[in-house]
């Protein structure tokens, strides 16, 4: 129950030396996806992946897009060379005239196919889609079957199908494989039929009249069965590749979730470190109360264990550290924590015993003693908190914060180390919100902060960080980030600096929490919800969102709530996992 804490170590921060580092939503560029016009069905899917892989690496299914489109640039370019090649050899070779045409009409597809696609993703990866790359494919296909057509249907031409089908069929699409797949297998077995009945004449180079109809049979089979084991090979190996990277990931994803739990551990262990042992005014009376030791200190002032003279009530007494006594504004403050705090009647918010009065020479505030432990300290010992003490967590601490709304009052600075799991002596579990220290009243006037950035950075809100007008919506983005930190035992938004973590909050999501836990996509939704950056698309009460999380642990959800998460995610999708 101690003071306010601001940015790492409670050092202030002037918003005049903090706001230029957050840039306003109009100077972020929007996301490449966002710019993307006229792409449906799997080419959409292609192109937004491209278009995020032109940014970063986001998941395994991306990158591989991204290597077939490095790949795609090499076989095109292998696939022109080589029919520059064979149409070069054409003016030497002889054979059927009509044939050698067709090939050569086939040939000059090619290049001008693979090299219009080529031209297109010339240092442009978000040209690339499935749809060009078909064209691609089957006008080399087209060109492969003049070839064969010309060469002999059981001459060695045949051999260059699974050279092609093994690029084509390692590619993200299964439609676009199958339909590779398919046409180079029936393509290829009507080919060899219509040539044996007759209806195509066999004008090949290599002409099989003298081989046996059943060794012929045998030689098309040995084919067919060759296609087929590419094509299961090609798509094995992609999906192979693709668990290969998806596992990679999970472990650079848990190595970069326990560096982002280590600095939140480090500074937890700083503010561990400030508790416990006397401090100066322990035995002292302070108004009606005898202090003991001090088990809690902050930025503006210490908390002390104390029993009431007259009751023998147990309480916490905090006071302003005795170096802050002459600045008024800190004393004013915290006559105002003083205010709000015995002004809020609620078995969720941390009772007030006593206050002093405004012209104290010492000032404080006398609360309930809390036995129990904080949120922060649970998820130091458990990192995460099941579903069923998250959902009591979330509708408890949801009353205490309507009811400091109804009253007028936005918290400001709701994080785990404010959340406080009161246990009485009969074993019953109450959470209590601490910390009015720099709360706000809802009126636009009500704040004594004085031109500081207020708040723990990694649980601000968007409109906290860039120094706009605070409500009590940012109260409900907080809660949803707490929930997020229990839920899936990572924080949302981190960095090795304030200015790193502030920037994150303003400007772009977490990582999908589905992606880091199993659970219900509702719960991704209403997530969603709370963390959106715009004020007016969250939940209208702490208790609205807290509502929402348990029907969506359940799998159920408003439809209008998943309207509402769409089109948050449309325009500003889930973040990239790390990588």
């Amino acid at each position: 129950m101690g003071g306010p804490r601001r940015f790492d170590e409670d050092a202030p921060t002037q918003i005049d030396e903090l706001a230029p580092a957050i840039p306003r939503p109009s100077e972020i560029p929007p996301p490449a996806s966002s710019r993307r016009e006229g792409s449906t069905g799997g080419a959409s899917r292609t192109e937004s992946a491209i278009g995020s892989s032109s940014r970063s690496l986001v998941t395994a299914r991306e990158t591989l897009v991204l290597q077939e489109v490095h790949r795609t640039r090499a076989f095109l370019r292998v696939a022109i060379a080589l029919a520059i090649t064979q149409g070069a050899a054409l003016v030497i070779l002889g054979g059927d005239r009509t044939a050698r045409i067709a090939l050569a009409i086939g040939l000059i597809g090619v290049v001008a196919a693979c090299g219009w696609l080529l031209s297109l993703l010339h240092e442009n990866d978000d040209a690339y889609t499935v749809e060009r790359g078909l064209v691609a494919a089957f006008s080399t296909i087209i060109a492969v079957f003049c070839g064969i057509h010309y060469y002999g249907v059981f001459s060695p031409a045949p051999v260059i199908l699974p050279l092609g089908l093994q690029f084509y069929c390692t590619g993200e699409s299964d439609r676009a494989s199958q339909s590779v797949f398919l046409s180079c297998t029936l393509g290829y077995a009507a080919l060899v039929g219509l040539t044996l009945l007759g209806v195509v004449p066999d004008v090949g180079l290599v002409r099989a009249t003298s081989v046996p109809l059943l060794e012929r049979v045998v030689m098309v089979v040995v084919i067919e069965t060759i296609l087929v084991a590419v094509y299961v090979v090609a798509r094995r190996t992609r999906a192979a590749t693709l668990f290969a990277i998806e596992r990679h990931d999970v472990v650079v994803r848990s190595l970069a979730q326990r560096d982002a739990l280590l600095r939140e551990a480090r500074h937890d262990l700083a503010q561990a470190m400030r508790v416990g042992g006397l401090g100066r005014y322990s035995g002292e009376i302070i108004g009606s109360f005898r202090l003991g030791s001090v088990i809690g200190r902050g930025a503006m002032g210490e908390v002390y264990e104390a029993v009431q003279l007259d009751s023998k009530v147990d309480a916490a007494v905090k006071l302003v550290h005795p170096q802050l006594l002459a600045e008024r504004d800190v004393v004013d403050r915290f006559l105002r924590e003083a205010e709000v705090t015995s002004s809020l009647s609620s078995p969720h918010v941390v009772r007030v015993i006593e206050a002093s009065k405004p012209d104290a020479p010492i000032p404080y505030l006398a609360m309930e003693r809390l036995h129990g432990h904080d949120l922060a300290t649970f998820l130091r010992d458990h990192k995460r908190m099941g579903t069923r003490k998250l959902l009591t967590m979330l509708r408890e601490v949801a009353q205490g914060i309507d009811a400091a709304h109804a009253a007028g009052i936005v918290h400001r600075d709701l994080k785990p180390r404010n959340l406080f799991c009161a246990r009485n002596g009969a074993g019953d579990e109450t959470w209590k919100v601490l910390d009015f220290g720099v709360s706000k009243l809802d009126t636009g006037e009500g704040t004594l902060t004085r031109g500081h950035l207020v708040g723990t950075p990694s649980y601000m809100a968007p409109e906290q960080a860039r120094a706009e007008t605070v409500g009590p919506r940012a109260d409900v983005f907080a809660l949803a980030v707490i929930a997020y930190r229990a839920l899936t035992g990572s924080p949302p938004f981190s960095g090795e600096t304030s200015v790193e973590i502030l920037f994150a909050i303003a400007h772009s999501m977490p990582v999908r929490p589905s992606e880091l836990i199993s659970t219900k996509e509702e719960v991704d939704a209403v997530l969603a919800i709370g963390l959106a950056k715009d004020p007016k698309r969250r939940f209208e009460s702490a208790t609205a969102f807290a509502e929402a999380m348990q029907l969506a642990t359940r799998g159920k959800i408003d439809e209008e709530l998943s309207d509402r998460a769409h089109t948050i995610l449309n325009e500003l999708p889930w973040g990239a996992p790390a990588r």
